[in-house]
């Protein structure tokens, strides 16, 4: 089984938040690879991971990273497969890490999902894969179909709440 999503974050640390991601991409039974690397610790490992990722099959690439959170866009620049962001809550409520991952130069597009929304990108992941493969297109519709499920099983719920001057 060869991964067709690899998730990166820039530290160990961002495990908790990006194994959201991963859970995502196991129920809909996408192989996918998880790395540790750091666009400023590593960039040697980053620049030969990034350059090889279309090769070796990956089809979208989750990187997270906090603070400086220069990782997903440095390998935006230097691979043609889609990099979706996760901003990591790592300090200033994650607005730094947005603000690094989300203004990026023309030329250079990364998907930015919200603060430690790694179940998102998950999600993004799966939808982007499913535009050429049936059979995970048909997983991410039944998954928005127990979405809505979700909401309309919840609306009746609250239809048996009971007060004086509720009306519906």
């Amino acid at each position: 089984m060869e991964p067709l999503v690899s998730i990166i974050m820039g530290s160990v640390s961002d495990m908790a938040v990006m194994e959201k991601a991963a859970q995502v991409l196991n129920d809909f039974r996408i192989p996918f690879e998880i790395n540790a690397l750091s666009a400023h610790r590593t960039p040697e490992e980053v620049e030969r991971f990034a350059k090889g990722a279309a090769g070796r099959g990956i089809k979208v690439i989750i990187a997270a990273a906090g603070m400086a959170a220069h990782l997903p866009g440095v390998i935006a620049g230097m691979t043609p497969v889609p990099v979706i962001g996760v901003p990591v809550n790592a300090s200033l409520e994650g607005l730094d890490s947005i603000f690094s991952i989300l203004q990026m130069p023309p030329g250079v597009p990364v998907a930015t999902v919200g603060v430690n929304a790694a179940q998102n990108a998950g999600i993004l992941a799966a939808q982007i894969i499913g535009t050429g493969n049936d059979e995970i297109m048909n997983e991410v519709v039944k998954f928005k179909e127990s979405l809505k499920k979700k909401i309309i099983d919840a609306n009746m719920e609250m239809k048996k709440i009971r007060f004086p001057y509720k009306t519906n």
